[in-house]
């Protein structure tokens, strides 16, 4: 079974989101029990990339504006790339100017979730660095690392938000039972 995970990074500025495509481990283990595939074979991969980015919002936009942007820019996405599940960061308190906002975000990306009545998952910054290096206070680069190892990139998605929105997505399906 193939499952689309969209996984979303907020934030009022920009809010990154990435796109995979994975297989569940059990199928990946029948097919190869089935000799369907071989474990060897290079394809079909269990995970893969389908599409990365970001939405942003300027600086100088009333934060109105802002929140109604992300709202129909994550509308539009959702429609395009229909994931059956989508993965998004808990909110982390680090810079209290900033909380409230990015608080603000995540609230319109789980209205319009609820309002496409698309199911979500949310993990902790802690749990994301646990998921893809094995221990919860990993560094930035070494998420971002791991995020191109398991996609088998040859360079780290950019901008930032949206290898973290990857992240977010690969610990969804490494803690997805479908």
């Amino acid at each position: 079974m193939k499952k689309r995970i969209l996984g979303l990074d907020p934030g009022i500025a920009i809010v990154g989101f990435g796109t995979i495509v994975c297989q569940s481990a059990d199928n990946w283990a029948i097919a190869v029990r089935n000799r369907q595939i071989r474990p060897w074979h290079p394809s079909p991969e269990p995970v893969r990339l389908l599409e990365f980015g970001a939405i942003e919002t300027p600086a100088a936009t009333p934060d109105g504006e802002r929140l109604a942007t992300i709202y129909e820019d994550l509308r539009t996405l959702l429609k395009e790339s229909r994931p059956d599940l989508v993965a998004i960061e808990k909110l982390f308190f680090y810079r209290m100017n900033n909380t409230i906002a990015v608080a603000q975000a995540r609230g319109v990306l789980l209205l319009a979730l609820a309002m496409e009545k698309i199911p979500y998952v949310e993990f902790t910054p802690a749990q994301v660095k646990q998921a893809l290096t094995g221990h919860g206070n990993a560094k930035k680069s070494e998420v971002q690392a791991a995020v191109a190892r398991e996609l088998n990139l040859a360079v780290i998605p950019q901008p930032d938000d949206a290898a973290d929105a990857l992240a977010v997505a690969l610990t969804a399906w490494f803690h997805s039972q479908f």
